[in-house]
């Protein structure tokens, strides 16, 4: 693991700002890939001396990712990675289908044939992840993603952005839950396919139907 302080002294445009922001994407990372497990504490002592920083940044990291809803920050126990309960992913994915379904709306009707191709060919990156043999969920994850955040910025609201922004990261401590279950990358490139068409033909109500019904579907996987 590279020493985070080394690397700050070295590069003279870093700042005490960059160098938590930096430790708390390494954090992100670690949680979303399971090395820091939902419920699990979080060793300060030992993930500064891994980091070979202080404990300043790194609690300052730890409050960044507790405002992003990823730590839970408990009175005299520390922080911990957060457990997402059933009650919590349903609120999630809730809000997730109100905000993306109205973008994906504007999106249909507002749309340039530019910005739709670019939709297009994401979705063909989409179906390449998901061939028979050659499934990688690690990468249909990543694709899918992409699309989605490309949609909201085509959509062009800087504010239903960042709220979604959170929200997924919210959903992605529970996401190897949903799409490793069986036949979901299949469903879930099938609504995929639906979404794309009603874009294409620009039917606002349609896509943002679709993009519901992907939300609802989603959640039915993740319990």
């Amino acid at each position: 693991m590279p020493d985070l302080m080394t690397a700050a002294r070295s590069g003279p445009s870093l700042s005490h700002r960059a160098l938590y922001e930096d430790v708390a994407e390494l954090l992100r990372q670690r949680i979303f890939k399971r090395e820091l497990e939902p419920g699990s504490w979080i060793d300060e002592l030992k993930l500064a001396e891994e980091y070979g920083i202080s404990r300043t940044p790194l609690r300052e990291a730890l409050k960044v990712l507790a405002a992003e809803g990823l730590v839970t920050m408990k009175v005299r126990r520390g922080a911990y990675v957060t457990e997402v309960s059933a009650s919590d992913l349903a609120d999630v994915y809730h809000l997730l289908s109100l905000l993306e379904s109205d973008a994906a709306g504007v999106v249909a009707t507002k749309a340039t044939d530019a910005e739709l191709a670019e939709l297009k060919a994401l979705h063909a990156e989409l179906e390449a992840a998901a061939l028979p043999g050659t499934a990688n969920t690690d990468a249909f994850f990543a694709v899918n993603e992409r699309f989605h955040m490309r949609l909201l910025e085509i959509a062009n609201n800087r504010w239903r952005d960042q709220m979604v922004a959170d929200l997924r990261k919210v959903m992605k401590l529970n996401r190897h839950n949903s799409l490793l279950k069986t036949g979901r990358i299949g469903e879930s490139l099938a609504e995929h396919r639906a979404i794309m068409a009603a874009l294409l033909a620009r039917d606002a109500q349609g896509t943002a139907l679709r993009m519901r019904e992907h939300f609802s579907n989603g959640l039915a996987a993740a319990n």
